[in-house]
């Protein structure tokens, strides 16, 4: 059983956080971790900066950019996470796009992220059907889960072998759109959260995309296993005074 699967068997209402490594500043990358940890935040997605980032919206956007102007990138992450495991027992996972992990190499990609203690990785832009055919091998070689999303359009059948063909959660986008804070869960959400909880999938699901306080993650509760917060966060980790204490106390806010 690996730390994501062992998390969901031990608690409820998982509160997932993502935030950019390399955002405010370089070196936040740990202390941000600690900080989520000590808080009481389930799994933790740290997002490798990408010069163009299609599925984010202006918040994710500016922190990517700034962090590459930080000077963060794939080397400098991973030279962060030497340690990690020293520190922090928390599931952690790596969200970005397949042209980084390109660059970097898929087997070296996946060999570094055993090595530091990523349990997981989600690569938004890899087609599903490619990651069967050439990169589940080597990801199921050094024991890194893959993470794939799922939206309003997706089909059932396809919700069904993603979830036959992996091993950690499946992220469940709230609507067809790019990451950002939203107001209120429309019925049309509340009919597709309904009908994939109605699916009955062995691995535990998380509503990502919109969700942003205390109301938002408790209504999607009841549909999921849990919820991930990413702008908020993002937006949270620029606000003035000590990032420790702003951390501790948003998510205080969140699940109390």
């Amino acid at each position: 059983m690996n730390r994501i699967q062992q998390l969901f068997q031990d608690k409820k209402d998982i509160l997932s956080i993502y935030f950019t490594a390399g955002y405010p500043n370089l070196e936040d990358t740990l202390p941000v971790l600690e900080s989520l940890e000590e808080a009481g935040v389930g799994v933790v997605e740290i997002g490798i900066p990408f010069s163009d980032p299609l599925a984010d919206g202006p918040t994710i956007q500016h922190s990517g950019q700034t962090a590459l102007n930080n000077g963060m990138s794939l080397k400098v992450l991973f030279e962060q996470l030497a340690n990690v495991r020293s520190k922090i027992k928390m599931p952690l996972v790596l969200m970005g796009y397949i042209n980084n992990v390109h660059k970097y190499g898929i087997e070296s990609f996946a060999k570094k992220c055993s090595e530091v203690g990523i349990d997981a990785v989600i690569l938004p832009d890899l087609p599903f059907q490619e990651y069967l055919n050439h990169y589940k091998d080597t990801f199921d070689k050094y024991g890194v889960s893959n993470i794939f999303l799922i939206t309003p359009q997706t089909p059932n059948e396809r919700i069904k072998l993603i979830d036959k063909n992996t091993n950690a959660f499946i992220y469940m986008v709230s609507s067809a759109a790019v990451t950002g804070v939203k107001k209120g869960i429309s019925e049309a959400q509340l009919a597709y959260f309904d009908r994939v909880k109605k699916l009955n999938l062995k691995n535990p699901v998380l509503i990502g995309f919109g969700i942003s306080d205390k109301t938002s993650y408790q209504e999607t509760c009841k549909y999921a296993d849990g919820a991930i917060i990413g702008s908020a966060f993002v937006k949270l980790l620029a606000q003035p005074g000590d990032l420790h204490t702003n951390i501790k106390s948003f998510v205080k806010d969140i699940i109390g």
